[in-house]
């Protein structure tokens, strides 16, 4: 991968840190206006060269609030890309759902208006479903080696084409999900049986809370909270870090730590910005974003057991299934996988391709 700009910056660091060694030498003190000069004119040629290159911006959102991992590393990939590329890409990020919800970010994406998203938003690319089928993966390493497969990136591939979008990181939305609910403590599937259990629209959550009896309803994350409170739903399922960010256990009574499914958190973006890019930026941009994800995935885990411990602190009641309970979980969500192959999700060979991933990750 090509690091031109990388490259010319050291050159210049390097000039530049000569050129402070000799001002400071009594040995040669007639050299440092040489080398003061060299550096200036290193640098100078340095900045010509980025700015031949073009400037770019780089608008970007998300529906995460301020201190959730999506939220702190999509600050950080921003700060990133902005240094490496000398300030001539200016990457600007709208978290917290301030351009929409994730779909009509998406869309956004699509038609050109902004440039990225990063988001659990499925509806364009929906054969990155196959990742999110129930009881899977049960540790970091799995998730990990599943995100970074060859099966991933051919996934990941396919979106330019069917989207005019370009998937450039692959990470974990937020870590595993539990449920949550107002009314009864959720031991076994059957306690599930009746209750209006929301969902983002996606699938597999429908058919999983389908499979165990309980009913569905849509509601959009930016809306949850209210949803909560006043009823729409009498639960909903997210990853420990989502519910203390967006205060769910404030609404929420009953938790249960199921680790039933987690999401991949693809980044958007719109492939003809993308392609109008040098290569130089493109590839600073890939590396930021490589980055980001790892960082993401690194703050999950560091928070993921405080943000636990703040929702038992709040007063929730949090559930933990003794394995015999885990498995009546996974056994009532078997179906799924059928239904996934059935319905087009993955092929047989790719869901035993997931497993076989997963089985040597363990």
């Amino acid at each position: 991968m090509k690091k031109y700009l990388a490259k010319v910056l050291a050159a210049a660091l390097s000039v530049a840190m000569l050129a402070g060694c000799g001002s400071s030498s009594s040995a040669a003190p007639a050299e440092a206006p040489a080398d003061g000069g060299a550096a200036a004119t290193e640098a100078a040629g340095t900045e010509a060269a980025a700015a031949d290159l073009g400037d770019f911006e780089m608008i970007v959102g998300h529906a995460q609030p301020e201190g959730n991992p999506r939220y702190v590393s999509m600050e950080k990939f921003a700060k990133d890309v902005e240094e490496k590329t000398g300030g001539h890409v200016k990457v600007t990020v709208y978290g917290n759902g301030q351009l929409g919800t994730e779909k009509e970010m998406l869309e956004q994406v699509v038609q050109g208006t902004v440039q990225g998203m990063r988001g659990g938003q499925f509806d364009f690319s929906p054969r990155l479903l196959m990742f999110t089928a129930p009881f899977l993966t049960q540790t970091r390493a799995q998730v990990s080696a599943l995100l970074k497969s060859d099966l991933a990136k051919s996934v990941c591939a396919e979106a330019e084409e069917s989207t005019g979008t370009v998937i450039i990181n692959l990470c974990d939305a937020g870590g595993y999900r539990q449920f949550s609910n107002n009314t009864r403590p959720i031991t076994k599937p059957e306690d599930l049986k009746g209750l209006k259990m929301r969902t983002n629209g996606m699938k597999t959550i429908d058919m999983t809370f389908q499979a165990m009896g309980a009913n569905t309803v849509s509601v959009p994350y930016a809306d949850l909270y209210m949803g909560l409170k006043t009823g729409v739903a009498d639960g909903q399922e997210n990853p420990w870090v989502n519910v203390v960010g967006m205060k769910f256990y404030e609404v929420q009574k009953y938790f249960t730590a199921v680790n039933y499914q987690f999401h991949p958190d693809p980044f958007y973006v719109n492939a003809q910005w993308w392609n109008s890019l040098p290569e130089e930026y493109r590839n600073i941009i890939s590396e930021c974003a490589t980055e980001m994800g790892d960082y993401n995935d690194q703050l999950i885990d560091e928070n993921s057991e405080a943000a636990k411990q703040q929702i038992i602190d709040s007063g929730a009641e949090v559930y933990e299934p003794t394995e015999e309970e885990l498995e009546a979980f996974k056994a009532a969500a078997e179906p799924v996988y059928e239904q996934m192959v059935s319905e087009g999700i993955c092929t047989q060979e790719e869901m035993d391709q997931m497993k076989d991933i997963v089985a040597k990750a363990s």
